[in-house]
């Protein structure tokens, strides 16, 4: 592991969530101005083994793939505001534009018929029953967090302009070029290795959560016919064993929950996007602009979005110094973060998950130690 004293303070928190009994398995890593400051690991990759969490531990993090996948969209897409169907045909929607789907404001946050398991590796068959949907609000008129939907959307979108999968894209031009350990749909010989996840909660602990239990969110979560649950439960990993510790998710590649990565590796991804090297930093600069923001209609909370990256706000939690951040969380606590103005990439991942859609208080504390150092 690696610290510089200069961060001491971040080591210390890291390693007190371990004392404290939140974390089975993490990792965090962050760089500064391109150098790698912090890269910390520990704990147990899978509890029923007792496996170690090493180094080059991967592990699924959920949505911290969407801005992965942003990324890639911003590349190969020229014009955002052209309607979906210059690429997409068959997309039923003409007014929706390919910035309402980053920005999940095309309302349809939903895939309205059970998608059956043996088409969960079938992405653009999955995105047809998309195309075919009616919106539930007018596009551009409100915005709903697509969990599961957005990856579906603007990867058939990516598909249809380049030819390729998001996942591909992500090998040849993130992965690859720039020495990341990350899959958008991992191979057999990473699935093996990657660490598991569990929700089961540390003996006697209550995990501390960034959405109180009487909010019109908390009482959403819990019920299965929410727009909330029904925009996360579509296509449903808990149909398989292990949810998605199984292999079909784990190699399927979901644009929008598909990515297996180290905390390394996704801050290194942050790293070099902020350094201009996979988008020029004019266009970042332009996608980090709020397009969205305030009440989410899918979480019920506020949220902001600038295209595919989240902003600060109630479901994307960073440190009140944090005023430039962008990056994308994951389900059960995951984090991606960059912060041009301050020349930082940071990244936390675990396979312990939090109880709550907004993740739990493990990744900020860890961030606004970094803050606090710098």
């Amino acid at each position: 592991m690696h610290c510089d004293p200069r961060f001491s303070r971040v080591r210390e928190v890291f390693e007190r969530q371990f004392a404290d009994g939140e974390e089975l398995g993490a990792a965090f890593a962050v760089y500064l101005d391109g150098e790698l400051v912090v890269d910390l690991w520990g704990g147990a990759a899978d509890r029923h083994t007792g496996r170690a969490w090493e180094a080059d531990t991967p592990v699924f993090a959920y949505s911290c793939t969407k801005a992965l996948t942003a990324a890639v969209a911003l590349s190969v897409v020229d014009d955002v505001t052209a309607p979906v169907t210059r690429f997409w045909p068959e997309f039923a929607t003409p007014e929706t534009t390919v910035e309402h789907l980053l920005t999940h404001q095309a309302g349809l946050p939903v895939i309205e018929d059970p998608v059956p398991v043996e088409s969960f590796d079938d992405l653009p068959a999955i995105a047809g029953r998309l195309a075919r949907q009616r919106p539930l609000w007018r596009p551009g008129t409100a915005h709903g967090y697509h969990a599961l939907t957005y990856g579906f959307l603007v990867g058939e979108v990516v598909r249809r302009v380049s030819g390729r999968s998001i996942g591909s894209l992500v090998a040849s031009e993130i992965a690859g070029p720039h020495a990341l350990d990350l899959w958008v749909g991992a191979p057999d010989d990473v699935i093996d290795r990657a660490a598991r996840l569990t929700t089961r909660p540390p003996s006697g602990t209550a995990p501390a959560t960034a959405m109180p239990p009487d909010t019109p969110a908390a009482q959403a979560a819990l019920d299965p016919d929410s727009l909330m649950n029904r925009a996360l439960g579509n296509p449903g990993m808990n149909l398989l064993k292990g949810g998605a510790n199984h292999p079909v998710v784990l190699r399927a590649g979901w644009p929008a929950a598909g990515v297996v990565t180290t905390a390394k590796a996704l801050a290194g991804f942050y790293r070099t996007l902020i350094a201009g090297d996979l988008l020029p930093l004019d266009r970042l600069k332009d996608a980090l602009r709020r397009r969205v923001e305030g009440p989410d209609r899918v979480l019920l909370l506020d949220s902001s979005f600038g295209l595919g990256f989240s902003r600060p706000s109630t479901t994307f939690l960073t440190p009140p110094k944090a005023v430039e951040a962008f990056g994308h969380g994951g389900l059960g606590g995951s984090l991606g973060l960059g912060d041009p103005a301050r020349g930082l990439a940071l990244a936390y991942v675990m396979n312990r998950l939090a109880g709550s859609v907004t993740g739990n208080l493990r990744a900020y504390r860890l961030a606004e130690a970094v803050y606090a150092c710098l």
